[in-house]
C-alpha cells in the first residue's frame, strides 16, 4: 500500500512562540520538518530532511522556552513531554539547578504502510528486533506494527516516554486497537514489561528502545513465555549489538571459550575464541537503513555464529520500489563437505563417505545421563563405531539419557539444551536401543545391506591376493558388522587362498576395521 502520513503538525506549531510559528509557516515546508531547536542565548533552527534552516535570527530567551513549556504536558523523569493526543515529543535540556535552558521539539508522524517491507515476518509470529540510528524511523515502524497486529491479535504497548501512543491518557489513533501501558519512571520499564504479560494476557508485546540489562532480561523472560516480542534498540547493524555488553543478551550473549589444542588447530584459530552462549531472545533482526530499505537477518542464531567465525552471513536486502517490494538474498558460502579430515560431529558424515575418502570417522563423544556405560561401549563394539564416554558436558558431542530422566529436566539436560547439544532420549537402558541411535547418528545402512557389503569387500580382497596384487588387506570402518561375520569371513578367505595345482600357497591376512 502507498505510504500515508499523519503528523498533526498544526498542534505543534500552535505551542510555538508567535514569532517562531510565523517563521515556520512562511517557510511552508511542514512535510519535510523533523525538529525545532530552541536554546537559550542562541538563534533558533528548524531541522529539515535536507539540512538546518535559521528561523529566528536573534538569541532565544527564557520567554520563548517558557511559552512552549506552558502549552505542553508535564515533563517526566526522562525530561520528555508531549502534546495530548499527538505523537510530537519535546525534550528538555536543564542546567545544574534543574531549570530548562533548551528544547528539542521533534515532529511525530504516523506513517501508514511502512511495514509492508517486513509484513510477512511480523505475521509469522516470530520475535523481531528493529535496529537503526536515531531518527531513521524505528519508532514510526514500531507504531505501525502495533496497529496492524492489533487487528488480529491481543497487543499491549509498553510506552515509556509516550512516544508510541502519544501524550495523555487517551492514546493516539495511530496504534489502532492496541492497548497502551504507560511507565511511571524509565527505570521501571522492565517491571511494566513483566506486569503486562502477567496481568493482561497479551499475544504480542511492543517495546521501544530496549537499553538496559534489566530490560534485556525482561525481554528474554517474555520471549520464553511464548509471547511474541517486537522491540527496537539503537545500533546500525547486528555487529554493533554484538559488541554492546549491555544489550548483547538480546542476541544470545557473547562469551569467551577455550578450545582444546586439536580443535584450535582444526579451526585454524587461537585457543580462546568468542562463542554465542545462549539462544537469542529475538528470532529476527531488521536493520533499518531508510524507510524504503532494510536488511533482514532471518535466523539471528546462525548470523551470530557466522559473524563470530568470520564467515559470510546470509541476509535479505529488501527495497521498496514503485513495483512493490524487491528482495535480494545474500546466501552464505557453503563450506566443502570434506574440507578437513576431522569434521566436527555436528556435521555427521555417513561411514560410506568416509570410506570413499579413505579416512576414518571422528570418535563420537557421548555424555551418558542415567545410562549403563558398559552397554554403550558394547553397542559401539558390536557396530564397530568409534565412541568416547565423557564426564564433562562441555566436551560432549551428544547427550544420551532415558525418557524418565528427560521428563524431570535435571540440570545436566537443561544445560545441554542451552548449549544446543543434541539430546537423544532412549526408551530403555538396553544395548539394542543404544545400537539403534548410534546407527542413526553414524548413518549406517540396514543390517542386511551392511553384511552384503562386508562380504563383497572381503571377496574382492581375496581376489586381489590371489592375483598377487597385495599380501594383506585392511577392511574399512564402513563394514560395521564385520565383527559378527569375522570368523566365517576369515575361514572363507583362508580356503580361497589355497593354491590350485602346483602353485605355491599365498599367506592371507584380513584385518577387521576398528
Amino acid at each position: 500500500m502507498p505510504l500515508e502520513i499523519t503528523d498533526n503538525i498544526d498542534a505543534l506549531i500552535a505551542v510555538m512562540p508567535p514569532e517562531i510559528a510565523a517563521s515556520l509557516k512562511k517557510a511552508d515546508r511542514m512535510a519535510d520538518l523533523l525538529e525545532i531547536v530552541i536554546d537559550k542565548g542562541r538563534p533558533c533552527d528548524a531541522r529539515y530532511v535536507d539540512g538546518d534552516v535559521r528561523i529566528l535570527d536573534r538569541e532565544a530567551t527564557d520567554n520563548e522556552i517558557q511559552y512552549v513549556v506552558d502549552h505542553i504536558g508535564n515533563f517526566g523523569d526522562d525530561n520528555r513531554a508531549g502534546i495530548e493526543r499527538t505523537l510530537h515529543r519535546i525534550s528538555a535540556i536543564r542546567n545544574r539547578t534543574g531549570k530548562i535552558i533548551g528544547l528539542t521539539c521533534r515532529v511525530g508522524r504516523a506513517v501508514y504502510g511502512t511495514i509492508d517491507i517486513i509484513e510477512d515476518i511480523i505475521f509469522e509470529g516470530k520475535s523481531v528486533l528493529l535496529l537503526g540510528r536515531p531518527g531513521v524511523g524505528k519508532t514510526t515502524m514500531l507504531r505501525e506494527v502495533a496497529r496492524v497486529l492489533a487487528e488480529k491479535r491481543r497487543v499491549v504497548i509498553v510506552d515509556t516516554s509516550n512516544e508510541i501512543g502519544g501524550d495523555g491518557d487517551i492514546p493516539h489513533s495511530a496504534i489502532g486497537n492496541a492497548r497502551r501501558m504507560q511507565v511511571p519512571h524509565p527505570s521501571k520499564q522492565h517491571e511494566v514489561m513483566i506486569e503486562a504479560v502477567e496481568n493482561h494476557m497479551p499475544e504480542v508485546i511492543v517495546i521501544d528502545e530496549i537499553g538496559t540489562e534489566s530490560e534485556a532480561a525482561a525481554a528474554r523472560t517474555i520471549a520464553e513465555r511464548g509471547v511474541q516480542l517486537i522491540g527496537t534498540a539503537h545500533g546500525n547493524t547486528l555487529d554493533n549489538l554484538m559488541m554492546n555488553p549491555t544489550l548483547s543478551d538480546l542476541i544470545g550473549g557473547i562469551q569467551p571459550v577455550t578450545l582444546g589444542d586439536e580443535e584450535a588447530r582444526r579451526r585454524g584459530t587461537q585457543k580462546t575464541i568468542l562463542e554465542r552462549k545462549a539462544p537469542p531472545t529475538f528470532d529476527v533482526v531488521v536493520e533499518i537503513q531508510s524507510w524504503d530499505q532494510v536488511v533482514v537477518h532471518p535466523d539471528v542464531a546462525t548470523s551470530i555464529d557466522s559473524l563470530l567465525r568470520g564467515k559470510p552471513v546470509a541476509v535479505e536486502n529488501r527495497h521498496r520500489t514503485e513495483k512493490g517490494i524487491e528482495t535480494v538474498r545474500d546466501e552464505a558460502e557453503s563450506e566443502p563437505a570434506f574440507a578437513d579430515e576431522t569434521i566436527p560431529f555436528s556435521d555427521v558424515t555417513p561411514l560410506r563417505e568416509w570410506q570413499q575418502r579413505g579416512g576414518h570417522p571422528k570418535p563420537l563423544k557421548i555424555f551418558p545421563y542415567g545410562l549403563n556405560q558398559d552397554r554403550i561401549r558394547q553397542a559401539s563394539q558390536q557396530l564397530g563405531l568409534p565412541i568416547v564416554i565423557v564426564t564433562d558436558l562441555s566436551q560432549a558431542d551428544v547427550l544420551f539419557t532415558l525418557r524418565t530422566y528427560y521428563r524431570k529436566r535435571p540440570r545436566a539436560i537443561a544445560d545441554a539444551e542451552r548449549r544446543n547439544l543434541p539430546v537423544y532420549v532412549l526408551r530403555n537402558n538396553t544395548a539394542t536401543q543404544m545400537e539403534k541411535y548410534l546407527s542413526d547418528i553414524f548413518g549406517l545402512q540396514k543390517t542386511a545391506s551392511l553384511e552384503g557389503d562386508a562380504l563383497k569387500e572381503v571377496r574382492q580382497a581375496i581376489e586381489d591376493i590371489q592375483l598377487g596384487k597385495v599380501e594383506s588387506v585392511q577392511l574399512s570402518p564402513q563394514s560395521a558388522y564385520i565383527r559378527r561375520l569375522q570368523h566365517e569371513m576369515i575361514s572363507e578367505a583362508q580356503l580361497a587362498s589355497h593354491s590350485s595345482g602346483n602353485e605355491p600357497r599365498r599367506r592371507v591376512t584380513v584385518y577387521a576395521g576398528q
